[in-house]
């Protein structure tokens, strides 16, 4: 079975019923995280409003993604943002830096009105210090960043799903709209607006090998440098309903060992440039995320986590675990996957 005949299976279990309007008050989720800012360790304040989502998961979606079932399966009106936004600023500490993320495209009006995209950032203006959106590029117009700075006067970080710059990649396996061409522009507009620009780069999409998976986030880091003052190495966990969940449960897909994501960073950093290289594990140490023996995994999940903060990757080559020599075999070995 193709890659796109797998997708067309679970597609169809993607997308939630429209939800009433008492559910259309409530936001997803929200936590505070460590985070850098200005060279020092800070807290972050982390938001998931509940919207329509990615048109992008109605079309096609991608082959990792399953946070469409977060999602309102409709759009949400202004009044019902209105009450998610009030929600959660009832719980902001003045954080200085804020993360608003709609399982989707912040800058998409059919996600987020113009109107409550205002709303939204004048809420934290004089108050944090950076505000972060995530977005696809296609809405990344100079009209549609324009009005966001004139209601934050902090710094406003975009952050767009890039996955690969290798466009058979992007297109066959990850299943992504847009060519890594179109991420490239998208990031010189945001940073043209006054804006910083990050990348997020999948590590391990499926039907590539740990080495080969190694080897494309590495040649995406060096790509990607000259377009965004971020790049985030994101290695896959299992989401449901998704392609990767139906290879996993078909033991064709295992998540990526966190040995990888350690031989991303360290060879990653020698071809970022002046952009800022960071990782982030979701699920890190667990059977559906990234993981290693077990004995390991927090250990060097706190190393990745120490890199990301401080930018100092050489710790990361002082690891050490029986397991892996396990990972040294498991990366030289080829895929069994199937057509892409």
């Amino acid at each position: 079975m193709s890659a796109r005949s797998i997708a067309r299976a679970v597609a169809d279990e993607r997308r939630p019923a429209p939800a009433e309007p008492d559910a259309a008050r409530q936001f997803v989720n929200q936590w505070v995280e460590a985070e850098a800012l200005g060279g020092k360790e800070v807290r972050a304040f982390v938001l998931i409003l509940k919207t329509r989502g990615c048109y992008w998961a109605d079309v096609k979606g991608c082959s990792m993604c399953g946070y469409a079932k977060d999602t309102l399966g409709r759009s949400a009106t202004p009044d019902e943002l209105a009450h998610q936004l009030q929600a959660a600023i009832d719980r902001y500490r003045g954080e200085p830096y804020v993360k608003v993320y709609t399982s989707g495209s912040f800058l998409d009006d059919r996600e987020v009105d113009p109107g409550s995209r205002r709303r939204i950032l004048g809420a934290f203006a004089g108050k944090a210090h950076r505000f972060l959106f995530e977005t696809l590029p296609e809405f990344t117009t100079p009209e549609v960043l324009a009005p966001l700075s004139e209601v934050f006067p902090g710094e406003i970080e975009a952050a767009l799903g890039l996955e690969s710059a290798n466009a058979d990649v992007l297109s066959r396996l990850v299943n992504k709209g847009s060519p890594p061409e179109e991420y490239f522009a998208a990031g010189d507009r945001v940073r043209a607006a006054g804006m910083r620009a990050k990348a997020y780069l999948l590590l391990k999409p499926p039907y590539l090998g740990e080495g080969e998976a190694i080897a494309d986030v590495v040649a995406s880091v060096g790509a990607a440098r000259a377009h965004f003052d971020s790049l985030s190495i994101n290695p896959v966990h299992i989401q449901n309903g998704t392609v990767v969940e139906w290879l996993y449960h078909r033991r064709r897909y295992r998540p990526p060992w966190l040995w990888s994501v350690v031989e991303s960073m360290t060879e990653g950093a020698a071809l970022r440039g002046a952009a800022r290289l960071v990782s982030f594990p979701t699920a890190g140490g667990l059977a559906r995320g990234p993981h290693n023996c077990g004995r390991c995994d927090r250990r060097v999940l706190a190393a990745i986590q120490r890199a990301s903060l401080t930018q100092e990757f050489e710790p990361l080559r002082e690891l050490e675990c029986g397991c892996r020599r396990n990972w040294e075999t498991v990366r030289s070995l080829e895929p069994v996957g199937v057509e892409a």
